[in-house]
């Protein structure tokens, strides 16, 4: 969620994050305008790419309000010129799917309220603005930004009701598909049709010569890709114990060792993140950083007055999910594994992602074999 994208902020709770598709869009509209005046500025499409932003909020907020009432958890949003993309606990994306109607009244919120938007604005334009300009072409322009603001949020209420996935018409036909099948299977098929009107949408805009039929192909490609890739995380971390991913050949460090024997071992190390171990008790945790930072700044001392004492454990059975939930949920980088108290592994964020990258693609190779 956070390789592409930045923070925006925290509504309901819930963290908001702008992909850099926005970024994209507005770079277009710039060159666009300079194509066709000869000059170079940003104010009105800034003022443009600020309202397609709003209506998106909106839009999200929607779908965040409904959540809320089902008690439904969301943990993020990441944001697109076309929508934004949900992130949820594995277990309650499970559930959710297992409800057709509840996907229904979360997806419909967000068209909704777009409708809304239009609506409200349409009745305030046509009074305010000239006989007819609201029909004007072209219908979204920085040109005219309150007109802009109606066409916008009208296009992203009937744009989001096609059955194409990831738009909210698209979660619909997953949430469908989902009763016949399983969530993986009906997400590929639900992907596959969006992939289908994004190339019609990029091949019609390519006919016709139109440059924002093309880009929304190309945004709901990029969005399609990135929501199968999350569904497939999820199903993964539920399926994932901690001993199928724990690394069992590592160091550790005693209290007792200096800050310049820990860096010693460091970087001699493809570790990041060490277990400090007393005898056989595992008394803190320290990584690679914080023994620089802290030689830096007071010299050679002890491990001890250096590692956090505050950390999370797991169990060999553990799921990746639940593990997964403790180091992105306290901001930890590191948990050591236990079996019957003793340490017999440990699970990093660096080889958390690596391991996750090769699981998730022997899935998909194992499974196009199936079907072949």
């Amino acid at each position: 969620m956070r390789t592409l994208s930045i923070f925006a902020g925290r509504i309901f709770g819930v963290e908001f994050r702008v992909h850099l598709s926005f970024l994209f869009l507005l770079l277009f509209l710039v060159l666009n305008q300079y194509a066709v005046t000869g000059n170079m500025t940003f104010a009105r499409e800034l003022g443009l790419v600020g309202i397609i932003f709003i209506s998106v909020v909106l839009h999200e907020c929607g779908h965040l309000l409904v959540c809320a009432r089902m008690g439904v958890p969301v943990r993020g949003i990441m944001l697109l010129p076309i929508g934004g993309m949900a992130f949820v606990e594995p277990h309650d994306f499970n559930e959710r799917i297992k409800h057709p109607g509840r996907e229904v009244s979360i997806a419909g919120a967000g068209p909704l309220v777009n409708l809304l938007l239009a609506a409200a604005s349409g009745i305030v334009l046509l009074r305010l603005l000239p006989h007819g300009a609201l029909w004007s072409k072209p219908l979204i322009s920085a040109s005219s930004l309150p007109r802009s603001f109606f066409w916008v949020n009208v296009f992203l209420f009937a744009f989001n009701l096609l059955p194409a996935f990831p738009l909210d018409g698209g979660r619909v036909l997953r949430a469908w598909l989902a009763r016949k099948i399983e969530i993986q299977q009906a997400t590929r098929r639900a992907v596959s049709i969006g992939h289908v009107f994004a190339a019609a949408f990029m091949l019609i805009g390519a006919a016709v010569s139109s440059t924002w039929l093309m880009l929304l192909g190309l945004f709901m490609f990029m969005a399609a890709q990135m929501e199968e890739r999350t569904v497939l995380f999820q199903s993964v971390v539920e399926a994932v114990r901690m001993e199928d991913i724990m690394l069992t050949d590592f160091s550790t460090l005693s209290p007792a060792d200096t800050l310049e024997d820990a860096l010693h071992k460091a970087v001699h190390s493809l570790q990041d993140d060490f277990p400090v171990v007393r005898g056989l008790d595992l008394v803190g945790v320290i990584n690679r950083q914080t023994i620089v930072d802290r030689l830096r700044r007071e010299g050679n001392s002890y491990v001890q007055g250096a590692m956090s004492k505050v950390f999370e454990i797991a169990s060999r059975s553990e799921s990746l999910a639940s593990a997964f939930r403790k180091l992105t949920g306290r901001g930890l980088t590191l948990i050591p594994v236990v079996d019957e108290e003793r340490l017999v592994g440990i699970v990093t964020l660096q080889n958390l992602m690596h391991s996750m990258g090769l699981l998730a693609e022997s899935r998909r190779l194992k499974k196009q074999l199936e079907e072949a």
